[in-house]
């Protein structure tokens, strides 16, 4: 990041509209940006990414580790190429990306931010192996910041809860609005909710915060897990 905006390079696996739109965002407000495809379940596609990205964009100061996947199982049936999926996408592409991307962070002092879940914290049914990756990813978080502490690079989490993306809308009988009745603040989260939390993560107003987990779930993660006969209502 500097003065004139961002530069960014995503890396998705396969090239999609999002990638393209945030992409066109970026140039079209000054800043520079470039896809780079890999697949991040590989190490080797880890590291590629990294360094690409450094030697497109001139250089890193902020890695973000998005890249994860999703599973609800059963978790008696869960298969062995399922669990390894979670764990690889989850998991390792997020410790290779931040190992490779140290030695360019290191040059200017840098952010990393790991996008958690608020799975990491709390049980959900049909989602053991998924919360079990991203518990991971905050544990890895927490240390990786004691270990980066002295190189200047900052290490955080971010943790969404109930964000409405567009596979939200496949699943049978979904409703939004009756979906944000589970949250506290009374609506569903939008991509931009987090945006925005990262932004200020890996900006110069986070410079004093490291190893944190910042939960953006509208209070969920907040709530006493007790059911009650009947729900005050909303004021």
């Amino acid at each position: 990041m500097n003065d004139r905006g961002a530069s960014a390079a995503p890396a998705p696996r396969a090239l999609d509209d999002g990638a393209r739109e945030a992409c066109m965002e970026i140039t079209s407000a000054g800043g520079r940006a470039t896809i780079l495809r890999g697949d991040l379940s590989q190490v080797a596609d880890c590291r590629r990414v990294v360094d690409e990205a450094a030697a497109e964009l001139g250089g890193l100061d902020v890695l973000v580790n998005n890249s994860g996947v999703t599973k609800t199982r059963d978790p008696l049936a869960l298969t062995e190429a399922e669990y390894d999926e979670l764990f690889d996408v989850n998991v390792r592409a997020a410790y290779f990306c931040a190992q490779r991307s140290v030695p360019h962070l290191e040059r200017r002092g840098g952010s990393i931010v790991n996008v958690s879940s608020i799975h990491g914290g709390a049980g959900f049914p049909g989602h053991a192996a998924y919360a079990a990756t991203k518990g991971a990813l905050n544990a890895f978080t927490r240390a990786l910041a004691m270990d980066l502490a002295p190189k200047k690079i900052r290490v955080n989490a971010v943790a969404p809860g109930l964000i409405e993306v567009p596979r939200y809308f496949e699943m049978p009988g979904y409703s939004s609005e009756h979906t944000a009745r589970r949250v506290p603040w009374g609506r569903m989260g939008e991509p931009a909710d987090v945006a925005r939390v990262v932004a200020f993560l890996v900006s110069p107003a986070a410079d004093y915060v490291t190893g944190q987990l910042l939960y953006v779930d509208g209070g969920i993660n907040a709530r006493m897990g007790l059911e009650w006969a009947a729900a005050e209502p909303r004021r």
